[in-house]
């Protein structure tokens, strides 16, 4: 949690009171995006607390400290989440000019921070999530400006005898771990890619391929694609091949550094680590089996990474030899997947957790539409509408909790890449997936009054992601925008509308509140702060008390907010909250960069 001197700074020149710093039972507490808003977006803060909230509230100019917009306080018709009593709307839509304001309670005079409204209020936010990408690279680590991890790995479940030495060196640690997975990086990958595409002029060139300061010619979100595809090639060894995870919770031994890794598999501290290849079936070298009917799902998702790679370096990049290995990697990876339909899940090894991913058909349709896009061959569009029809709305929005994992990657965009392949009867198809998921989640943003409809399940910000990217998705699809305000909130959600009034990303934005003490080995051994991270965000206290070996390492500062619901703790003693993720933070990339200027 870090709080900024601006507080104090506002008190200075409206000489009124400022939420969250009186000793009352009656406390009132004003949320908004602490980012801003675009001019033309629909604006709604929220006000609560266990005394009345009535009358009018003001919008302040921060520089002349001006009213320049009042507007009447509606109360919230959503139920509460019981800590609170009264939930308002401060509705300040209308307003459009370009600036810096506070928000004013005119009976209370409590006022929320500062927060911009114009075409800039994002800046190149998206960017500070590329380098948090690049933290979390292995191999090479430009933020360390060491190399870790050169002896990845040791064989298991290949063709090969078991512990012998393949180099799968590269691509990303996977949170606050070091853990490698496949599951997550073709996600990441294709992701990444995908937002290239949706959103090309909004990408800088500020970094070479190593991922150190120096232009290199590439926009920096491609350096950063073509990390993970370079290491997805290696996973992918011979076309009958596919490994799909490096190391396993071994790994979880306490805080260290990735360059100096004490971690032991078998051949030492800071030495070889167990490389899992994909064999549909259920694995584990310790206590605990993962589930498994295939590997579809990681290689139909590998193969859409590597077809949009294909089409991005011979189109824009101009190295047809780069694209011609990304496409017959995409071509042998999904005729993989058609082999060996089915999901393959993560590995552990002496605890329960695991990525518990569960679908496939979705991944399969992805490669598909993606690689028909790249080849013109009409079997693989054939394939990607039937297994459109097999995916349909499948998806965690249809569900109130769901296990770790399971139903990922969170957001069908196989739908988006195929629609425009399609007759109008099949569109209309593939948008009524999409609305039927966004109407499910609506009935469960109905029962709060931040109108968030996912469930808070772990990794409920990744959730938060997938939804806003869907939403966008649809819009583009179908230019219908009747669910635009409600993904708003959602945005708004993850930078600071929410009861904890904290930014989701760390070091977003740098002058309020955001994560700081996350649950992450290069926080707690270097003490330096890694802009661009999304954690795990909130999670039902229902889950959270089940948890092991959560122990908060300091007082709660938001304890008076905190309720018997859902919970987020600013703590790096809890793992469910406030670690950031690899995939996450990929997967928001494109929403960042789409309300950048």
């Amino acid at each position: 949690m870090k709080i900024s001197g601006s507080k104090l700074l506002i008190l200075l020149f409206t000489g009124i009171i400022l939420a969250g710093f009186t000793n009352s039972s009656e406390e009132i507490y004003i949320r908004h995006n602490l980012v801003g808003y675009l001019p033309l977006d629909h604006k709604v803060a929220l006000a609560f607390s266990n005394g009345t909230i009535s009358g009018q509230f003001e919008l302040i100019d921060s520089e002349s400290g001006n009213t320049v917009y009042t507007a009447k306080i509606r109360k919230s018709k959503a139920p509460t989440w019981k800590k609170f009593r009264n939930y308002t709307e401060l509705d300040f839509s209308e307003f459009s000019e370009p600036g810096q304001y506070v928000i004013r309670l005119k009976s209370s005079g409590v006022t929320s921070e500062s927060f911009t409204i114009g075409n800039k209020a994002f800046s190149t936010y998206h960017e500070d999530l590329l380098g948090f990408m690049r933290q979390q690279r292995c191999g090479y680590n430009p933020f360390l400006g060491e190399v870790c991890h050169t002896m990845d790995g040791r064989t298991f479940y290949s063709p090969m005898p078991d512990s012998s030495y393949l180099d799968l060196s590269g691509g990303w640690h996977d949170a606050g771990d070091q853990l490698k997975y496949l599951i997550t990086s073709s996600n990441a990958t294709g992701r990444m890619l995908q937002a290239f595409e949706l959103e090309p002029s909004k990408f800088d060139d500020q970094y070479n391929a190593l991922g150190d300061p120096g232009s290199n010619g590439l926009p920096d979100v491609l350096d950063e694609a073509k990390w993970g595809l370079d290491w997805i090639h290696k996973m992918h060894p011979a076309e009958d091949q596919l490994f799909h995870q490096i190391a396993d919770d071994r790994d979880h031994i306490g805080w260290k550094l990735p360059t100096s890794d004490s971690s032991d598999y078998g051949w030492g501290p800071n030495s070889y680590r167990a490389a899992y290849m994909a064999t549909g079936k259920p694995q584990g070298l310790g206590k605990y089996k993962s589930k498994a009917t295939g590997f579809a799902n990681l290689a139909g998702r590998s193969a859409a990474a590597m077809a949009l790679g294909y089409g991005i370096w011979i189109e824009q990049v101009k190295d047809t030899a780069y694209a011609l290995k990304c496409l017959n990697a995409a071509k042998s990876l999904y005729a993989l997947g058609k082999q060996n339909e089915g999901y393959q899940q993560g590995n552990s090894f002496g605890a329960p957790y695991r990525y518990n991913e569960n679908t496939w058909n979705d991944d399969m349709e992805w490669g598909a539409a993606e690689l028909y896009k790249a080849t013109g061959n009409q079997k693989y569009l054939e394939d990607a509408m039937y297994y459109a029809t097999q995916t349909t709305g499948t998806s965690w929005m249809e569900f109130d909790s769901a296990s770790h994992y399971e139903l990922y990657p969170f957001v069908n965009v196989a739908h988006f890449a195929l629609y425009p392949l399609v007759d109008a009867d099949f569109q209309q198809q593939l948008a009524g997936y999409y609305q039927s998921g966004i109407e499910n989640t609506i009935k469960r943003g109905e029962t709060n009054p931040f109108s968030i409809g996912v469930p808070f399940i772990w990794c409920s910000n990744n959730l938060t992601v997938s939804l806003i990217t869907h939403i966008l998705l649809y819009q583009k699809m179908t230019g219908d925008m009747q669910y635009h305000s409600y993904m708003l909130a959602h945005r708004d959600w993850l930078l600071g509308r929410n009861p904890w009034g904290t930014s989701m990303f760390t070091a977003i934005p740098q002058d309020r509140d955001y994560p700081v003490d996350v649950h992450t080995s290069i926080w707690k051994m270097t003490g330096k702060e890694v802009p661009g991270g999304l954690v795990d965000g909130p999670i039902y206290q229902s889950i959270y008390s089940k948890l092991l070996g959560l122990l908060l390492t300091k007082p709660d500062p938001y304890e008076q907010i905190q309720n018997s619901h859902v919970v987020y703790h600013d703590d790096i003693g809890d793992y469910s909250t406030n670690e950031p993720t690899m995939d996450g933070t990929a997967g928001a990339i494109y929403f960042m960069a789409h309300f950048s200027d």
